[in-house]
């Protein structure tokens, strides 16, 4: 353990209220008791922050409180003065207690079970799809509580650092060299990393090669990095969202430990603060875990925009990670999350993929699996009908509509939204499936002609399954974004809807199903 030396008998005192050594980071020390958690500020200075007086240790203390207790209300609680009482011992005061003089600052929350941290249950496999649609649904309703900038095209202090003073509390107009930006606050990140990447001993021309090749596909996503900015996708997010610091709070996943000393580093765009979480799980876990967390946010946000940015936004945050591991001395994760940075930037050519058939078809159980498979990491975005008329209507996925939002007109807007959407997706470099009926042939030919416009291949699946079979799985399903009852089977069964100019697939069994639609996408290559 690393104790600053004007901090040895804090140290030992809060040893003592906790009875276990702490966790230590190179910025904090957590002790964890058998109710509560005292969390102190190490007074140190590094190159991105400066800890190392009382009244600097308090603000950023009380920061951590600000950004991170509506997220888990009762996981934070408050943050407690470390005073010397009358008798020169150290106690635990309260802000009341301004009579005596005050050694320190503590952080007091609840504690956690270590089981309940999503690192700890990815770990122990324990990621489930059920918990995983979970952690999208976190990391959604968390960015959708945070309010843009006062001014969305507000470039960040980008090159400034924590300090004592209350000026990073503030996102502040700033200047990067003679830019000011989005895309210049992502170059400041991107040079950074780099120096810390070399400083960790990692080699130099890999850097520098990842370093050229990243600024490159930055300077390429530029105008697209600065209208989200102007959109109002740019906040004050989490920051360092990995599964670390996640956790199971009351049963839900809820991300804690946001970034607190350095507002810049924390503006960023919203996909680039769930990247680190889909670049954890791709590289931790598999990367279908990482696809259906990118797919069910996006399912709750509508954001098939941030696609275009992953390739960016996954390599820097494979390389802080990279960093990290070799300064800690761990060479071969080290290693591989290096040579993971440079695979995130060259992604395969994309291509726009339709899954249609009636009810029950296993349109969206194929989507799935194929998903995983398809393009640049974390794979295909599925767009399903289903969940974009639910999103139109301001309700989660499972929740089920009424008639009146399957009118003629209603349909028509979701699929607009749809073939905006994979115009949108494929035109950015994603792989797109879109899955729907796609009954009505005016629908396949508003999604032939987004791939079309987008520039990339298209590929249209048919599925076909014996009615019987199909009533049996409409019957049998729970918790499915589709409100489609036996009824509305049969009744879109009687308009014998074909499969036209596209791939027929036999629908009856899901692996025969997965087979054909991998045969049929080689054989449109």
């Amino acid at each position: 353990m690393t104790v600053p030396p004007e901090q040895t008998e804090a140290v030992e005192f809060l040893l003592k209220l906790a009875g276990s050594a702490p966790v230590e980071t190179h910025i904090s020390l957590v002790f964890v008791g058998s109710d509560t958690v005292w969390k102190l500020k190490k007074a140190v200075r590094l190159a991105f922050l400066d800890f190392t007086t009382v009244e600097a240790r308090q603000r950023f203390i009380l920061r951590e409180l600000e950004l991170n207790r509506p997220a888990a209300p009762g996981l934070y609680q408050d943050v407690v003065p470390l005073l010397r009482g009358p008798d020169g011992a150290l106690v635990l005061g309260d802000t009341a207690d301004n009579e005596l003089p005050v050694v320190d600052w503590v952080l007091r929350m609840a504690r956690v079970p270590a089981e309940d941290f999503l690192d700890a249950i990815a770990a122990a496999g324990g990621l489930t799809p059920e918990l995983l649609d979970e952690l999208g649904d976190a990391v959604a309703e968390y960015h959708q509580g945070l309010l843009p900038p006062s001014k969305p095209s507000l470039a960040v202090r980008a090159s400034g650092h924590a300090t004592g003073s209350t000026a990073p509390f503030r996102a502040q107009r700033g200047r990067v060299g003679e830019e000011a930006g989005a895309t210049a606050a992502m170059r400041h990140v991107t040079l950074g990393n780099a120096r810390s990447a070399l400083d960790a001993g990692l080699s130099a021309k890999a850097v520098q090669d990842w370093q050229a090749h990243l600024l490159a596909a930055l300077e390429h996503i530029a105008p697209w990095l600065e209208e989200r900015s102007h959109s109002g996708f740019i906040r004050r997010a989490h920051g360092d969202l990995h599964l670390g610091n996640l956790c199971l709070w009351h049963g839900k996943p809820v991300p804690f430990d946001a970034l607190e000393f350095d507002e810049a580093m924390a503006t960023i765009d919203l996909g680039y603060d769930l990247a680190f979480l889909l670049m954890d799980l791709d590289q931790r876990v598999a990367r279908a875990a990482a696809n259906r967390v990118l797919n069910r946010y996006v399912a709750r946000t509508g954001d098939a925009a941030l696609t275009h940015g992953l390739p960016v936004f996954l390599s820097l945050r494979a390389m802080i990670r990279a960093h990290v591991e070799a300064r800690r001395g761990n060479a071969e994760p080290a290693a591989r999350y290096l040579a993971a940075t440079e695979r995130y930037l060259q992604p395969p050519p994309p291509v726009a993929l339709a899954i249609g058939g009636l009810p029950g078809t296993g349109k969206s159980t194929l989507a799935r699996a194929l998903a995983p498979e398809l393009g640049g990491a974390p794979g295909a975005l599925v767009l399903r009908s289903d969940e974009i008329r639910k999103h139109q209507h301001g309700a989660a996925p499972e929740q089920r509509l009424p008639q009146s939002a399957y009118s003629d007109e209603a349909s028509e807007a979701v699929f607009a939204a749809l073939a905006d959407m994979v115009r949108t997706t494929a035109a950015g470099g994603q792989v797109v499936i879109a899955d729907a009926t796609f009954i009505d042939q005016h629908h396949r030919r508003m999604i032939e002609a987004a791939a079309q416009t987008a520039g990339v291949r298209f590929v249209g699946l048919w599925l076909e399954a014996p009615l019987p079979i199909l009533e049996a799985r409409i019957a049998g399903r729970e918790n499915d974004a589709s409100d489609a009852t036996v009824a509305v089977l049969r009744a879109a069964g009687r308009k014998n809807p074909q499969a036209g100019n596209w791939v027929t697939v036999d629908a009856s069994e899901a692996g025969t199903a997965l087979g054909q639609a991998r045969a049929a996408l080689g054989r449109c290559s």
